[in-house]
């Protein structure tokens, strides 16, 4: 085999010296504080079974979609989960895409054009930032979640700009509604009015939303009533609703435009039946079934006060969501305490730098549904033991 390359080499031992390589692991029969399945979806039986029988059914005894959706790939499962997603989240339509990761990737290389101006929270995602720069748009980030700092920014920019209307360009405000290494969310409430005041475009990723906020798990931005606020939502069906792929809703004419532009939807094979079956019988579970998320709703309380009450509360990043953040700076010190916490049998894992700047580096607990306050109070009683 053909020697490696030095540079490469040197990349790896670089990370290794700092206790930042990573490796895929191995699955574990730990109690679950790592994985993003916040209401059980991924292991839902009844999810399982309708999509089994549906496809029956149907007569959709395929392994593949066979092709690009442009092509032969677009089965009409695809039409008929669009439609109920669309309906589902009040938006005049649904995209789906293959991944989270290639709806922005998708979305921000194709929408904003050359001299648009992207203002985005310097915490958003990696998929977010990527689509970014594939863009020919112009962009800057604002401080996380600083509304302030933001309308600085696009009154700077905005002075600046020519005087004919013909050559001005649009402006993308981005954001996420829950932050996926913080768990916390933007007021956005005050952002909508910020947006309308400067005439700008709001995209919202809703990763970490979808099923856990909102009565049927719609998302914080419904949970609001602003989705005639937002040019674009992105949710992601890889967390809360426990399957895979993505879709983006927006208008027809952003479909539209997306169908055509997006290279991540054109130059890709297609979900297969069985995928886009799995989100559309999630969805309507989530529809149906409103246990899971209250239950989670009280997870997520309980932890709050259980952290309270063990002193823990200045360590952890404030949150309201399923994603509790406790820093711990520095890599070998977070690795060590999620050593201890998994040996113990819970399943809390360490997010290093530079996945998080350095000093930030913490421990990230998920909750979901299926988690007893036992599990809970026991985690953060082991916590507190091994941090003080």
């Amino acid at each position: 085999m053909k020697q490696f390359p030095k540079s490469l080499q040197l990349k790896l031992q670089q990370r290794e010296a700092k206790n930042a390589l990573r490796q895929l692991p191995v699955a574990n029969d730990l109690i679950d504080f790592a994985s993003n399945d916040y209401i059980g979806f991924a292991k839902n039986e009844t999810v399982f079974q309708e999509t089994h029988q549906y496809l029956l059914d149907n007569n959709l005894k395929v392994n593949g979609a066979t092709g690009s959706r442009l092509l032969s790939g677009n089965h009409f499962l695809y039409q008929q989960t669009e439609d109920f997603i669309a309906k589902f989240h009040q938006s005049e339509t649904a995209l789906i895409f293959n991944s989270g990761y290639d709806a922005n990737v998708g979305f921000f290389s194709s929408v904003p054009q050359r001299n648009d101006i992207i203002l985005f929270d310097e915490l958003c995602h990696a998929s977010i930032r990527d689509g970014i720069q594939m863009s020919h748009a112009k962009s800057y980030k604002f401080p996380h979640n600083d509304l302030e700092a933001l309308e600085k920014l696009l009154q700077k920019h905005s002075s600046t700009l020519p005087a004919s209307s013909f050559q001005h360009p649009t402006f993308y405000i981005v954001t996420e509604s829950v932050f996926s290494m913080d768990g916390d969310c933007p007021n956005l409430e005050e952002l909508t009015i910020l947006s309308e005041k400067h005439g700008t475009y709001l995209v919202i990723d809703e990763a970490h939303a979808l099923g856990v906020f909102c009565e049927q798990g719609e998302g914080v931005v419904q949970s609001l009533g602003l989705e005639d606020k937002i040019f674009a939502r992105i949710m992601t069906f890889g967390k809360g609703l426990g399957c895979h792929g993505a879709a983006i809703l927006g208008s027809r004419e952003l479909k539209s435009y997306l169908v055509n532009f997006a290279r991540s939807l054109v130059y890709t094979t297609a979900l297969s039946p069985h995928s886009v079956g799995t989100i559309l019988q999630s969805y309507k579970c989530l529809a149906e079934e409103k246990q899971s998320i209250e239950k989670l709703k009280t997870n997520i309380i309980f932890f709050n006060q259980e952290k309270m009450r063990l002193g823990l509360k200045p360590m952890f990043v404030y949150s309201k969501s399923a994603i509790q953040c406790a820093i711990i700076p520095g890599n070998d010190k977070v690795k060590n305490i999620a050593s201890q916490l998994q040996h113990k049998g819970y399943d809390v894992r360490p997010i290093l730098s530079p996945t998080v700047p350095q000093g930030q580096e913490r421990l990230r607990f998920c909750l979901h549904s299926y988690n007893s306050e036992k599990e809970i109070s026991e985690v953060l009683q082991l916590l507190s033991t091994f941090v003080f």
